[in-house]
């Protein structure tokens, strides 16, 4: 975690406090479930909460016990004991680390999606508003880079709005799935603890019981916890990368929000640079590197090892953290976004109406022109345009009257006909059905 872009209300959910105090929580609610079951004496599971729930954790002492005992959670429960006294001697009956890890790990997961999701809610608020601000704000759509046929901004900002509530449903999947507990003992087999145990800390901790969790929670479910999280930070990467390239001052169209006083380049005082989608798309690259390693962690060795646990001590708190710190930079990347509609128009006109040149193509077809010789009669005048367009930069040829002026285009169609076939709205009329699909259920 770098506090460059890093969150704190993110950056608490993974800090050593809040670790051990889910710790203690999990086997103070343990110890709660076999008080009941008569395994331990009531009075001790009320000392360990009243005891060890107000305690403050003496961080450098578990430090200083671990570096001598070379292992975490004993180190943990030592400085417990510590603080509790003798009725310490109950806590962690039955049970093994890995009860104590994992479930800790999946409460913090949770957590952090929690905040995640809340990340997700503030982005479409932000997108929905923009996208309804330009529902008709005509520009250029491209298909390799190259001018295609007109669209509208708010469009594109439809697009990003359904791809993330796509990326919320999935993060609500995930978290569903992520949301398990195991207190099931050494190789997960209840031998030395009671399964009932194990529902009644999952019920404590807002989890569910692990159906069958063998000494560990099986690691698929974090594979595709993390890989939701690389599909999330993709589309981040997506739309930053949609606005770096409208704001190239080739095009325009939009731009990041510059401040009074801000500035692009520290040699170059006319710069304004899109730094902010830069890092955007940089920082979508380290969720996704998480991705592997969660994969290459389902495969443990018989019923434990801990090869999955220096990665996930790792990738836990930097995924989340980071994509916490990305989706709250692009909602005020959106939020913000300068939209530039003349600029828009002023591109798509620099190409003589070409954009039109699929209508013309249809009504040749509808007139009677073979395909073929429809195609040919409107690339040959569009050909021009193009020529003209990569002489000057601006098409001093107009697509519209080298049609008119074409004999064999005009044996097919009229002058009205032909002027009808340029008309922008027709390109922008099911904008409304796109949008009611998209914001039905907003």
């Amino acid at each position: 975690m770098i506090p460059r872009y890093s969150r704190p209300e993110m950056v608490a959910v993974w800090s050593p406090e809040s670790k051990f105090r889910i710790w203690f929580e999990i086997e103070a609610h343990a110890c709660d479930a076999l008080a009941e079951l008569g395994v331990i004496p009531k009075e001790a599971a009320q000392t360990i909460w009243e005891k060890g729930g107000n305690a403050t954790f003496d961080i450098d002492r578990i430090d200083e016990i671990e570096r001598e005992t070379k292992h975490d959670v004993i180190a943990f429960l030592t400085h417990l004991a510590e603080i509790v006294g003798p009725d310490a001697r109950f806590v962690h009956q039955g049970m093994t680390s890995s009860d104590v890890l994992d479930t800790c790990f999946n409460v913090q997961l949770v957590k952090a999606t929690d905040l995640l999701l809340a990340d997700m809610d503030a982005l479409l608020a932000a997108i929905k508003r923009r996208a309804i601000e330009h529902k008709d704000t005509v520009c250029i759509g491209r298909s390799h880079g190259i001018h295609a046929e007109p669209v509208t901004f708010g469009l594109k900002m439809a697009e990003a709005y359904a791809e993330f509530d796509r990326c919320r449903t999935r993060l609500v999947n995930a978290r569903e799935e992520i949301a398990t507990c195991a207190i099931s003992g050494a190789v997960g087999t209840f031998a030395n603890i009671d399964p009932r145990v194990e529902e009644h800390v999952a019920k404590a901790m807002g989890l569910t019981a692990e159906p069958v969790s063998t000494q560990v929670i099986p690691r698929d479910r974090h594979a595709m916890y993390f890989a939701t999280l690389g599909v999330i930070a993709s589309s981040i990467e997506r739309v930053a990368t949609e606005i770096r390239h409208l704001q190239r001052t080739e095009v325009l169209e939009a731009e990041e929000y510059f401040s009074k006083g801000q500035k692009g380049s520290s040699a170059m005082p006319h710069k304004r640079n899109p730094v902010l989608t830069e890092n955007l798309t940089g920082l979508s690259r380290l969720v996704r590197m998480a991705v592997t390693p969660a994969m290459e962690n389902v495969a443990l060795w018989h019923e434990r090892d801990i090869s999955h646990s220096s990665v996930e001590r790792m990738i836990g708190p930097d995924t989340t953290v980071t994509l916490d710190f990305a989706l709250a930079r692009l909602t005020g990347v959106i939020d913000k976004l300068m939209v530039y509609p003349e600029r828009m128009v002023g591109n798509m006109d620099r190409l003589g109406g070409l954009v039109h040149s699929q209508r013309i193509l249809l009504a040749l077809t509808q007139a009677g022109s073979s395909r073929e010789d429809a195609y040919r009669l409107v690339q040959r005048n569009a050909m021009k345009v193009w020529n003209s367009y990569q002489t000057s930069g601006d098409s001093e040829v107009d697509f519209l009257t080298e049609l008119l002026n074409d004999e064999d285009v005009r044996k097919y169609l009229s002058e009205t006909e032909i002027r009808d076939r340029f008309d922008l709205g027709y390109h922008t009329k099911h904008v409304d059905t796109i949008f009611a699909r998209v914001f039905k259920d907003s």
